[in-house]
Order: C-alpha cells, then sequence, then structure tokens
C-alpha cells in the first residue's frame, strides 16, 4: 500500500514539472477521494464548450466517486483548453488528458492517477454515454478508471444477433478481467505467507476460485430495454460490465456527431484540434 501511495507521488511530481498549471490540483484529488468526501449534488448538470459546439450532460447519483471527482476538476478548471484527443468515428471522443497540448513524448497519463470501479448494470454505453477511460485488463484487472481521460460514446445501432456477439465479448472480458485479479491475488498472498510455490500452482489455485465464481454468478446480460436502446439510438456494448459509465448527454448530440466526423490522423488524432473551451457546472 505504501509503495502503491509512493508511486503514484512519484508520478505527480513528475507532472507537475512538466505542465504546473493542470497537474497542480492532482494531490488535492487523491486528497478528496480519500477522504470520502461528497461534494455532487442531485441531478448535477455540467455544460462543455467545445470549439464545435455546446454539449450538455446529466452526471449519475449511482456513481458517487466518479461524479465527485469529475465536478472538483471542473471547478479547478482543469479541462479548460484540453482537446479531444483519441476520436474514432462510430465510435467515441475522448478528452482529458492534460498533455494533448503539448507535441512532446511524456508517460500516458492515464497512469497518473485512478480511482476505483462503478460499473453498474443500470448504466450502459448507449449512444450520448459518459465513461472514464481506464488501462486495459491486462495491466489493470481491477478495472480502475482514469482520474481525468473521459469519453463521450457515438457508436452505431446494433441487431439482436450483433447484440449477442457483443454479450459474448462483455462476459469473455469480465472473465479475462477476473482471472487476472485472481492470479495476482493469489500470487500475492503466497508471497506474503512466505511460502514458495511455482506459476502452475498459482494459475491452479486461482483456477479454482475462478471455477466457484462461475458457478455462483450468472453471465451478463443485455436487458430487453437495452436492446430496445442500442437497435433504435445506437451505442457501443461491447464496453458494458467493464468500463464506468457515470453520466450521459441530455442536449448535443447532433455536437458529439460533429466531433467525431473531423478527419483524424493514424493515431485517431484530430488533424485540427477541437478543443474544451470550458466546462461549467450549469445545475446542482
Amino acid at each position: 500500500m505504501q509503495s502503491d501511495l509512493q508511486n503514484v507521488i512519484n508520478q505527480i511530481l513528475f507532472f507537475m514539472n512538466i505542465i504546473l498549471k493542470k497537474i497542480l490540483l492532482f494531490p488535492l484529488i487523491i486528497i478528496f477521494i480519500s477522504c470520502n468526501s461528497s461534494v455532487g449534488k442531485e441531478n448535477t448538470i455540467v455544460t462543455i464548450k467545445t470549439t464545435l459546439g455546446d454539449i450538455k450532460l446529466k452526471l449519475y447519483d449511482g456513481t458517487p466517486i466518479h461524479r465527485d471527482n469529475f465536478i472538483n476538476l471542473i471547478n479547478s478548471a482543469f479541462y479548460d483548453g484540453i482537446s479531444f484527443h483519441r476520436v474514432i468515428k462510430d465510435f467515441m471522443i475522448q478528452a482529458g488528458d492534460p498533455l494533448t497540448s503539448t507535441n512532446q513524448s511524456f508517460p500516458d497519463s492515464l497512469k497518473t492517477y485512478t480511482i476505483p470501479a462503478e460499473i453498474t448494470p443500470l448504466y450502459f454505453h448507449k449512444k450520448g454515454a459518459l465513461a472514464a477511460a481506464r488501462q486495459g485488463n491486462d495491466i489493470n484487472p481491477e478495472m480502475r478508471s482514469s482520474g481525468t481521460q473521459f469519453y463521450i460514446v457515438q457508436g452505431i445501432k446494433f441487431t439482436d444477433d450483433e447484440l449477442n456477439t457483443a454479450e459474448q465479448r462483455i462476459n469473455n472480458n469480465i472473465k479475462q478481467s477476473l482471472f487476472n485479479k485472481l492470479l495476482r491475488q493469489t500470487a500475492d498472498s503466497l508471497r506474503l505467507s512466505g511460502k514458495t510455490t511455482t506459476s502452475g500452482e498459482v494459475q491452479e489455485i486461482a483456477s479454482v476460485k475462478m471455477f466457484q465464481f462461475l458457478s455462483t454468478t450468472p453471465a451478463y446480460k443485455i436487458s430487453e430495454e437495452q436492446r430496445n436502446v442500442y437497435k433504435t439510438s445506437g451505442g457501443t456494448p461491447r464496453l458494458d460490465g467493464t468500463y464506468t459509465v457515470f453520466g450521459e448527454v441530455i442536449e448535443g448530440l447532433e455536437i458529439i456527431d460533429k466531433i467525431a466526423a473531423v478527419q483524424t490522423d493514424g493515431k485517431d488524432k484530430p488533424l485540427n484540434d477541437v478543443k474544451i473551451l470550458k466546462i461549467r457546472i450549469s445545475k446542482k
């Protein structure tokens, strides 16, 4: 625990030396999360003013850690001037990297600090969903979210057969992430106990725990209500169950389409910057 905290502190200090204005708020956010305070209000509405138009979103009260973290970033003016650095048509638009205004190469800001996942089947990746970016399952089996990077879903419409395939993919992703987590926990537990074990023994113990989980936990299902939304409005269902959705667009879906349509390079970065001018809380 102490080493993890030290790693976070070291990363924060590195980024502070690069872009002081943006990164100075990171320690405050970490302190805020550790204190478990609640600054969010019911039905918080925020407006993202971009160079291509305004997007109004509602933050979910059912994901209080993400809601309060986002509100603190907004109140600190963290997002002002930051670009949408990753745009993929028919998928999503992503922002929140404080280094996108530079042309230099630095460590991935997804690693700067993270917050616990708040994944729930109630919130899903329909068109306009606001969700937290994160590192992949192989190095992030707990599915912890980036503290700053978020994306808004554009997506496409799906058929029932395509949703069945997406459902299978979701379950495979959940199983993969859980097994990676069990492997890590088992190895850590055995190491702390002083026992000498082989990788095969670690896998065997983790496999038993995995079997117990599969025997007692039902598979993830896309509900009929969600299916109807994916078939009529669209979205990106394959991300359900593995990424935290913490809000949704209530006005400005056409702006999502406009941003998603811009020309990008081979790394999905817009050729001409699409910037967030500011994000402000419209209603609490």
